[in-house]
């Protein structure tokens, strides 16, 4: 099992958000940890602190690149990396779709206004125009339209009665550097909180046709099939029978496919206790970079080895449209 989130780190300047998230990490309590710093801009003052911090740095400049081929060698860097985040701070770019998609619910932004508030540039010059009380700041997650992403946190900033842009930019920078790294913190976190983790399943598996939830000797579990002649086609396991695991438990095909998952990757698959004879194999859950796609496929797969032929014959159907 993995231990820290790892996170990658994209800068345009000076670097001062990223030096508030690298220096937060080095705290031992710290969910996540910096592997890589990188920008557009090979002069950015942040490629050099990083350095000397011992800290990889990427750097590539955008000009005389189109955006989808800058955008391609940045993700390439980030994912040589081994990063399962990315946290803009003060990336001057607009990011193609296809690179926000790659990252979408890993991808986080710092931006200088309590969102939905003055998206874009000059928000402190446009905060004090409207004769708004307070400003501050917004941390993100990041889609394809311009800081419109769930906010994550904010922080509140007043507005002084002789503050100019720059002055208030000043306090609202202060707000940014202590915001920033705990929401990211509180963040990538999430992922090793059982609660989380079961509702998260719980998502994906509800969204099967003709299923339901219900507890099977203590642990989460999710049927298909009806109430009286429902079958379990997953459990989420949660430290059961004294495993120090938190994993999902789903069907396969027998004892060749279990062996040739456990050997193909280790730190991800193991055979559970008592589950393990009939088929089920344990796909761990609190490594804090759970790939749910990989999840949603094989939740899908042990509904279908466990559900009605009808509705497997249904969905069959359906997927030729």
């Amino acid at each position: 099992m993995r231990g820290k989130a790892r996170v990658a780190i994209l800068i345009s300047g000076s670097g001062t958000n990223m030096a508030a998230l690298l220096y937060a990490s080095r705290a031992s309590s710290c969910p996540y940890e910096v592997v890589l710093v990188a920008s557009n801009n090979p002069e950015a003052g942040g490629l050099r602190l990083a350095e000397a911090e011992g800290v990889p740095t990427f750097a590539l400049s955008h000009k005389g690149m189109d955006r989808e081929s800058h955008d391609a060698a940045m993700d390439k860097a980030i994912r040589a990396s081994g990063a399962d985040h990315v946290a803009l701070a003060g990336y001057m770019r607009i990011l193609t779709p296809g690179f926000v998609r790659g990252w979408e619910g890993r991808m986080l932004n710092i931006h200088p206004s309590l969102l939905p508030k003055y998206k874009g540039l000059h928000t402190h010059e446009r905060a004090i125009e409207a004769g708004d009380k307070v400003a501050g700041c917004s941390v993100h997650l990041v889609t394809a339209e311009l800081d419109d992403g769930p906010v994550l946190g904010q922080t509140e900033v007043a507005i002084l009665p002789d503050d100019k842009p720059d002055s208030l930019a000043a306090r609202v920078l202060i707000a940014e550097h202590q915001l920033y790294s705990r929401t990211l913190a509180d963040y990538v976190a999430r992922e090793s909180d059982p609660d989380w983790i079961v509702a998260k399943v719980g998502e994906l598996a509800l969204a099967l046709p003709e299923t339901d939830a219900r507890p099977s000797h203590g642990a989460p579990g999710w049927r298909v099939g009806g109430d009286k002649t429902g079958k379990y086609f997953a459990y989420v396991s949660i430290h059961h029978h004294g495993e120090e695991a938190i994993a999902l438990l789903v069907k396969t095909s027998g004892a060749d496919e279990q062996a040739a998952l456990v050997d193909q990757d280790p730190d991800l698959y193991y055979l559970p206790k008592f589950y393990a004879p009939s088929g089920w194999i344990a796909i761990r859950l609190d490594t804090g970079c759970t790939d749910w796609d990989h999840i949603a496929d094989w939740l899908h797969r042990s509904w279908r080895s466990v559900a009605p032929k009808r509705l497997t014959r249904f969905m069959d159907i359906a997927a030729e449209f």
